[in-house]
C-alpha cells in the first residue's frame, strides 16, 4: 500500500495517510514503521509559508510502500544514515549535508528519528 509518513506534532507519532477517492486521509498513527521504496517530497508553497509565519505546518512527506508497522525498533545489522529536515535550511530532506530525494528502506522511530539506506 503507497502511503505518505509525517511527524504528528500534536500526537507525538507519525501520522500514515493513504489515498482514498477523496485524496488522502489520515489511515493510521505509529510509534516505529518501515516504508520501501521511499521518495522525499516538500511543498515550496508550505515551506514559505513556514518561513514567512515561523510558524510549523505539515508540507514535508516521506512517500513510499508501507513495509510493516512495529511496536519495537528491530535489531539489525544493516547500517542506517539519518535524514533531517529543516524548512529554514533549504527545500530538501538530507543526509548529513547531501539532499536526499529516493531512499530504498526508510525507518521511522520513536522521538523523530529517521533512519535511511
Amino acid at each position: 500500500m503507497r502511503v505518505k509518513v509525517y511527524y504528528n506534532l500534536h500526537k507525538h507519532l507519525w501520522s500514515v495517510l493513504s489515498m482514498t477517492p477523496k485524496g488522502w486521509r489520515v489511515f493510521t498513527h505509529s510509534d516505529v514503521l518501515t516504508l520501501d521504496n521511499v521518495t522525499w517530497k516538500v511543498s515550496e508553497a508550505g515551506r514559505q509559508r513556514v518561513i514567512r509565519e515561523k510558524r510549523k505546518n505539515v508540507h514535508a512527506f516521506a512517500i513510499g510502500e508501507l513495509a510493516t508497522i512495529l511496536t519495537a525498533v528491530p535489531d539489525d545489522s544493516v547500517t542506517w544514515y539519518p535524514v533531517r529536515y529543516n524548512p529554514y535550511e533549504g527545500p530538501h530532506f538530507k543526509i548529513g549535508n547531501n539532499p536526499v530525494t529516493n531512499s530504498v528502506q526508510v525507518r521511522f522511530e520513536k522521538n523523530r528519528n529517521v533512519l535511511a539506506r
